[in-house]
């Protein structure tokens, strides 16, 4: 299913490559002409997506996720025999999309997964910051897909990125592919950080240029996650790059997502950005555990507390 980069000039020098790519794309936006567009969409659009095809739909767009300092092989594996009980109590309900941890637990996941369909996956490169040696990224992802991990997510080095450093972001990025290859590696660009919309663009064009098969908004380990307004710009970028290169790229929202309305606003903007051919639940994912008690709360009608 994962696309392969086989980005065009990869005989030119990396920086001119690298500003070639970015010079394709408008990164000249404002932040007020965003807010303007996402306020527009949420005002006009989410509630027509308030149905329980959709909310089914998000179900199985869910990233079932644990990434705490508190995780062991215990927590993680009672984590799993949920999914695989889910499969059995609710058959008429769609399963989640992965099952997330920490790379140390992909085997355990890998081993004890028996629902068809459900992805063990991994954060790598050293989650959440990214400040390891490159070797160690390189090193730890690899081993992450020898021990069964069938997707990957990794964060963009962010403090490089504001720097101006765009070779070095590009370097990382394609290196931890390289060690992926045909895994599908999610690049988190950490938006809250980031800050700005143009900043936004411009990390969204450089991690999909250096092998990206999704975009991912946050860690969720930061003080600002996930917003509309990074969700906008970053499903714009995908659009354009699709344009441009043939080459469809992955969606995940993630951190902050704590109600069923702000998983039905990203639902949205990914329909009215980028349009159904993302509406799929290999293409657009929902980084949030939480939503999954509260679409099985809302569907049944009452509280839900399985997950």
């Amino acid at each position: 299913m994962a696309e392969n980069h086989n980005h065009e000039h990869q005989h030119a020098p990396l920086q001119s490559k690298i500003e070639q790519a970015l010079g394709k794309y408008n990164c000249n936006i404002s932040d007020a002409e965003v807010a303007a567009a996402v306020k527009k969409i949420i005002d006009e659009k989410v509630q027509e997506n308030n149905t329980e095809d959709v909310k089914r739909f998000m179900f199985g767009s869910i990233e079932l996720t644990t990434l705490t300092t508190l995780d062991s092989a215990e927590s993680v594996l009672q984590l799993v025999e949920k999914v695989n009980r889910f499969a059995h109590e609710y058959p008429d309900m769609p399963h989640v999309a992965t099952v997330v941890t920490y790379p140390r637990f992909t085997k355990l996941v890998s081993e004890s997964l028996e629902v068809d369909g459900v992805i063990p996956t991994c954060v790598s490169g050293a989650f959440p910051s990214s400040q390891a040696l490159l070797e160690i990224k390189v090193a730890e992802t690899a081993m992450a897909i020898r021990d069964g991990a069938e997707n990957v997510d990794i964060v963009l080095h962010v403090g490089e990125f504001l720097s101006g450093d765009y070779e070095t972001v590009c370097n990382e990025i394609q290196e931890q592919k390289a060690a992926c290859g045909d895994v599908p590696m999610k690049v988190i660009l950490e938006t809250g950080d980031l800050a700005t919309a143009e900043n936004i663009k411009k990390a969204s064009i450089l991690s999909m240029y250096a092998g990206a098969d999704y975009i991912k908004t946050s860690t969720g380990k930061e003080k600002v996650s996930a917003t509309p307004e990074a969700a906008y710009v970053m499903c714009q970028a995908i659009k354009e790059y699709y344009d441009e290169t043939g080459i469809q790229i992955g969606f995940k929202p993630a951190g902050g997502i704590n109600t069923k309305l702000d998983a039905l606003t990203y639902y949205t903007i990914v329909k009215e950005v980028l349009g159904e051919k993302w509406l799929t639940n290999y293409y657009f994912r929902l980084g949030t555990s939480r939503l999954a008690n509260l679409v099985l709360s809302d569907l049944a009608g009452k509280e839900v507390k399985f997950f």
